[in-house]
């Protein structure tokens, strides 16, 4: 069920093998009554025309090779014999013939060949197993004279059916007024699955089945590249237009998602260089507004009217200083990303910051290592400044890679958990740049971890906060 479920190819073939099997089943329903019925019409026309030659041929050969003609002449299915009075008693007669049937083929090679065996045919009592068989006919069914619709030649003979399916008797008036005596029985397969029918069966089976693995893979490979390019384009990883090549639906979905990706990057890049252009011209009128400042007599007013154009020129730079990084496209690769938080905590501790790497698994990770490094560092640093110690670790489960940061500060109120990744917001009330920044750091952070697909999380400790970086696990390194 569960390769049912997550495979195309599976399922295609499903659907094929199923129809494979209702098709053959019905057509072996219609079928197989016209089959029994062409079979036995096969055999009858056969045990005919070989009595019938064999009747012709022992009429224009000597009396005596006719005990080697039957002899020879005989079948797995068919024996001959001959009598010397009209064979009236049906039973009688059906008692003979599975005599006769039960009577092993003989030896004609002539080192084997017994020389005792002369005319007739010895008689055999017959078993208990073929006269069970031939038991089933009816007492009171006798001997059927054959018309010229079915009989070729131009003596006396009729026909005795066995009471079998496929079993039948013939006796035949020769020229010299004998009678040659013919019986003829087969079992044929009753069952609907025989072993022809199954291996038919399997290896037009095992052919669909092929061609199904092959057209579901052209289906879903293309779906997989697609599906792949869209979940790389929504964490901002550049990739190369998808091949507009293959069937018509196929082609242009790819066209499309090729115009959806140039477009998403046009707006991205519009965006991002309005940014930058706006927090660049900013300088301008606030290097004026500096100048101005000069020049007020009030030393106070003077004081604050700095103070406001140092904050907004703060705020300016770190846009900008954003804009930039925005801009800028880190290639993605494969990393150990325990070694590079652990290193990362071994920089903050050289610097004199209290940071503590746990113990953590080596885990591989499909990353933009400096974009996840900053966004890292700014959880461990507000962890340090707000709660006087920053514990990290890195973590896995079944459905994502965790880079954990506890602190052992005051926390902060629930409601808050969404304000602080809100663009210059701060809990910090003093406005101070040296206590509580400009309020842009945890906003870049969030946006570079989404970028990757995960996200950022808060939650409260009995004494604390954790903030936990969660990355999806499809970006796994090999």
């Amino acid at each position: 069920m569960r390769w049912w479920r997550k495979s195309l190819a599976a399922q295609f073939i499903c659907f094929l093998l199923a129809a494979l099997i209702v098709s053959q089943v019905i057509g072996f329903l219609i079928s197989w009554d016209e089959r029994d019925k062409a079979l036995r019409a096969a055999s009858k026309g056969e045990f005919f025309s070989r009595t019938a030659s064999l009747a012709t041929l022992l009429e224009s050969i000597p009396a005596g090779f006719h005990t080697d003609v039957l002899r020879a002449s005989g079948t797995t299915y068919t024996r001959f014999w001959m009598s010397e009075e009209d064979p009236v008693d049906a039973i009688a007669w059906r008692r003979r013939a599975i005599a006769q049937m039960d009577e092993p083929l003989p030896n004609l090679l002539p080192a084997y060949r017994q020389p005792e065996l002369t005319s007739a045919v010895p008689h055999k009592t017959p078993s208990a197993t073929n006269f069970h068989l031939f038991d089933k006919a009816i007492a009171s069914e006798g001997w059927t004279r054959l018309s010229s619709d079915v009989w070729t030649i131009p003596r006396f003979a009729k026909y005795l059916p066995l009471g079998d399916s496929h079993g039948m008797g013939l006796a035949v008036q020769l020229s010299d007024g004998r009678w040659l005596n013919s019986v003829y029985r087969k079992n044929m397969p009753n069952a609907l699955w025989n072993t022809q029918s199954l291996v038919s069966l399997g290896i037009t089976a095992a052919t669909l089945a092929l061609i199904g693995v092959i057209v579901a893979t052209r289906i879903a490979r293309p779906m997989r590249r697609l599906a792949g390019a869209a979940e790389a384009l929504g964490r901002g990883q550049s990739i190369a237009p998808l091949p507009e090549t293959g069937p018509d639906d196929i082609r242009r979905t790819a066209e499309a998602f090729n115009r959806m990706q140039a477009r998403l990057t046009r707006f991205v890049e519009d965006r991002t260089r309005m940014l930058a252009a706006i927090s660049h011209d900013l300088r301008t009128p606030l290097t004026s507004l500096r100048l101005r400042a000069e020049f007020v007599s009030d030393t106070d007013a003077q004081q604050r009217m700095l103070a406001t154009i140092d904050e907004i020129q703060t705020m300016t730079e770190a846009a900008l200083a954003f804009a930039r990084e925005e801009a800028i496209t880190e290639a993605t690769r494969t990393v150990d990303l325990t070694a590079l938080i652990e290193s990362l905590c071994d920089d903050l501790a050289e610097l004199g910051q209290k940071v503590t790497f746990l113990d953590s698994p080596k885990i591989t990770y499909r990353c933009r290592p400096d974009g996840l490094r900053r966004a890292a560092r700014n959880l461990i640093e507000n962890a340090v400044r707000y709660g006087t110690e920053a514990r990290v670790k890195v973590a896995e489960t079944p459905s994502s890679v965790q880079i954990v940061v506890e602190d052992r500060g005051p926390g902060i109120a629930e409601k808050d958990f969404e304000r602080v990744f809100a663009p210059f917001f701060r809990l910090e009330s003093s406005r101070n740049r040296e206590t509580g920044g400009v309020g842009l750091g945890l906003s870049i952070a969030r946006a570079t971890v989404r970028h990757h697909g995960g996200d950022i999380t808060l939650s409260r400790l009995e004494r604390g906060l954790r903030a936990t970086i969660t990355l999806p696990t499809s970006d796994r390194g090999a």
